[in-house]
Order: C-alpha cells, then structure tokens, then sequence
C-alpha cells in the first residue's frame, strides 16, 4: 500500500509552455519539441524506443505519473508510488556523432542532474560512476540510457528516475533516498522538471557546438563524480572482482582503477561491471 499523502499531479499544459513551446521567449527554452504525460504505463523508455521505431520523435519528452517496469542498468527494477517520483524519458538524436562517442550520453544527463539538483533544489548532488545520483551516499537518482538507432545518426533514449517525496517506509532499498527526506529547498515536480530539463538541453547544446569533443564533458562530469579518489571494488562478470583506488574517467567514458599492490591502471567500462562500491575502511 502507497502512503497517502499529498502528491499533485504534473502540469503538462504548464510544462510545455516551458519547455516545447518556449513561451518566455527564451531560445533555451525550445529545445524540446513534444513532451507528454502519461498516467501509467510499463516504462518511458520502452514506449519512446517503440515510438522511434515508427516515427521522427526526436527531442520527444515522456513523463509518466507511475511506471509499474522501470529498469535501471542490468534490469534492475525502478518503482516508486504514483507521483511521488518524476518518471521521464527523452530521445536523442546526435548528428554526426561517433558511435563509440554514444556512451557519454548517460554521463552528461547524469552532469545535468546533478546541476539541476545543487541549483534548484539546494542539496548537495553528486555523480556515483558511472550514472547514479547521490546525497550523502544515498541514491536519489538513477539513469538509463538505451539506443534507439546508430545510422544515419546515433540516437539514444535516456530515462530518468528521481525520487522525490518518497518516505522512509516507501524507499525500495536501504541506500536509496529522496529529495524531501534530504531537506530539499524546491520538492514541485513541475519546477525540478523544468530545471532537469532544461539543464540536459544546454548541455547537450555545448556538446553538439564543440563537435562532440568530449574534453569539456569529461571536465565536468570529473568535477561531480564522488567516486574519484576512493578506493572501491569493482565486481566483473564470472565472480571476479578488482580492489583500487578510481583515480580518474577516461575520454572513452571508462573508470580508472590503480589496482592494489599492484603496478599501473585499469580502465573498465559500465558494461563490464556488475556493480562499483567503494570499499569502507575502519
């Protein structure tokens, strides 16, 4: 059972005034160029993926008030009560781009997060590599990024998952949280959507005008990842595992591990960790 508490519903006129059809007259603000909102539905992802396969929905934006399937990475379930989360899905398009440039996608949503976070909502976001958002440890936020397309040009479906007014009794796990448990300034959806938003569109926008160098990405998104200079376990594929410190994210978008007692360093990409903890020490 959800607790009963007050959750009112997204403003989707509201939203799109913002946010497709730029009413403040501001060029950021048109980025868009649909956004919906759905009572209900299985995943955001999988209906934009569907969508796309059938119709030019580039820059497509999908909220959905109760997502019964969410996924995180390696199909990790997602849910929340109705309203108490914002469920939303975006499709990307990235003309031009390298294939293997496609993974940065996640990372710069995630920088987007963060920032939307630390500006709107006045709590102290910051990145868990490769994509999740945390305050003080705990997850507030995960994202999904899936391809819908890689020619002519990549084009990625990037989901968002952000907990907002769950309580404690309605967390799904130990270390997750929400933005009212954590004190949060701003709690109205409307206004933390707008805010993520907004924050993915300029920086996709710096992204696509450097040509898709990811030199300035990679800037930031070291700046807001947390889990730079511990000292963590990755946990591989077949039970094995590596023991280090994260010393740094590569141009690929890859983790570096300096092993323990061992020389040199180990670049290990998302799709080849199971998961990525640090390591406590007493």
């Amino acid at each position: 059972m959800w607790t009963d508490l007050n959750r009112p519903p997204l403003n989707a006129d509201n939203l799109r005034a913002a946010l497709v059809r730029g009413d403040d007259d501001s060029d950021t603000r048109k980025f868009w160029s649909r956004l919906d909102v759905v009572q209900e539905t299985g995943s955001t992802n999988a209906d934009l993926l569907a969508r796309a396969a059938t119709s030019d929905c580039d820059r497509h934006v999908l909220l959905a008030e109760f997502q019964g399937s969410g996924r995180g990475r390696h199909s990790r379930a997602w849910v929340s009560p109705p309203q108490a989360q914002i469920a939303v899905s975006a499709l990307l398009t990235m003309p031009g781009m390298r294939v293997q440039d496609m993974g940065w996608l996640p990372l710069l949503t995630g920088v987007a997060v963060v920032d939307a976070l630390r500006a709107t909502a006045k709590v102290p976001a910051e990145l868990k590599w490769p994509n999740d958002v945390l305050i003080d440890g705990r997850k507030v936020a995960g994202i999904l990024a899936e391809v819908s397309a890689t020619a002519p040009d990549p084009a990625v479906v990037v989901g968002i998952g952000l907990n907002v007014s769950l309580t404690r009794e309605e967390l799904p796990v130990e270390h997750a949280t929400s933005l009212v448990l954590e004190g949060a300034e701003v709690s109205d959806r409307d206004t933390l959507v707008r805010a993520v938003l907004r924050a993915i569109a300029d920086r996709w926008q710096q992204w696509h005008d450097a040509n898709w160098d990811v030199t300035e990405l990679a800037a930031a998104y070291r700046e807001r990842c947390g889990t730079l200079g511990q000292r963590v376990r990755a946990e591989l594929p077949g039970g094995r595992e590596l023991i280090g410190i994260a010393t740094d994210v590569d141009a690929e978008g890859r983790v570096v591990i300096a092993p323990d007692g061992q020389p040199g360093t180990v670049a290990v990409a998302a799709g080849d960790i199971t998961h990525l903890r640090p390591v406590r020490t007493e």
